[in-house]
């Protein structure tokens, strides 16, 4: 490690991320490195690392980013973690219009800025897949959609509507829509064997064909306030089970992210990034 750690912290509706910026600071994403920064009381604490920009190979127009869990995992994409990388890539100047383009290891996603400050962000997340192979699921035929489907837990069977959005999610819809709920039931969604590279869990309650609302377990993460990537996945598995309509507002612990289904498919996720502090991490300070 370096001697000092310079970094640079945001939170999307409580949902907090550290960027690390390789141009900028030395660092070795090592598993425990990121375990002690994400750790609240010994590091930093955030719900994830986001570093970059990195080269892209194929793309030297886009801003290469790796986003890692608290656990030190490595997620294939971040919603809120787009977001805020994106208004991060604003506030040190490497942007200078009004959109860019940020690659993680899931692909490519088109950025807007909605503000000029870069507090309200739009990203184009892409369309959702509800194959068994994408999703990752084992639990059926990989060309099988994972609609409504039995998932047996150790203590019961829940039902499940499975999916990707860049990253592997899991909703259900459950009679009780709870912080306690969700932490019942996230860890073992998360770890079933069903999902080989672990899941995403949100519980969700349709309020109307305009607004639902969700809890989040986060994969890697435990229990979050916010989620771009889980808002998006709950509202692509309402709008394929025929439940709402294509704009939409998904209501979190931690606030709103808005929604719209393109006509091809596609999902726009626009909500607010607020940048915290920057600082740095003088030598010693690993635990």
């Amino acid at each position: 490690m370096p001697n000092r750690l310079d970094f640079s912290k945001y939170h999307a509706l409580g949902n907090d991320y550290l960027v690390i910026d390789p141009t900028r600071t030395a660092f070795d994403p090592d598993q425990r490195t990121i375990q002690a920064l994400c750790d609240r009381h010994h590091g930093v604490g955030s719900d994830g690392i986001l570093l970059g920009p990195l080269p892209v190979k194929d793309d030297s127009a886009a801003f290469g980013l790796r986003v890692f869990n608290p656990d030190g995992s490595e997620a294939e994409k971040s919603g809120n973690g787009l977001r805020i990388f994106a208004r991060y890539l604003l506030d040190a100047g490497y942007v200078k219009g009004a959109s860019c383009r940020i690659r993680t290891p899931s692909g490519s996603s088109a950025v807007r800025y909605l503000e000029p400050d870069g507090s309200q962000v739009e990203v184009d997340m892409g369309q959702p897949s509800f194959r068994a192979g994408d999703i990752p699921f084992t639990g059926m035929a990989a060309d099988l959609e994972v609609l409504e489907t039995p998932l047996l837990l150790p203590e019961s069977s829940v039902t499940i509507t499975a999916l990707s959005v860049g990253n592997p999610h899991c909703v259900l819809f459950p009679e009780h829509v709870t912080p306690i709920e969700a932490r019942r039931l996230g860890p073992q969604i998360e770890c079933h064997g069903d999902f080989p590279n672990r899941v995403n869990v949100q519980l969700v309650e349709v309020i109307d064909r305009k607004c639902i609302r969700i809890e989040i377990w986060e994969r890697g993460a435990g229990y979050t306030l916010a989620s771009g990537s889980s808002s998006c996945a709950a509202a692509a598995a309402c709008r394929r089970l025929g439940l709402v309509d294509d704009r939409m507002r998904v209501l979190m612990p931690g606030g709103a992210i808005d929604l719209v289904f393109t006509g091809q498919g596609r999902i726009l996720m626009s909500g607010p990034v607020q940048a915290v502090f920057q600082g740095h991490l003088d030598a010693g300070w690993m635990p």
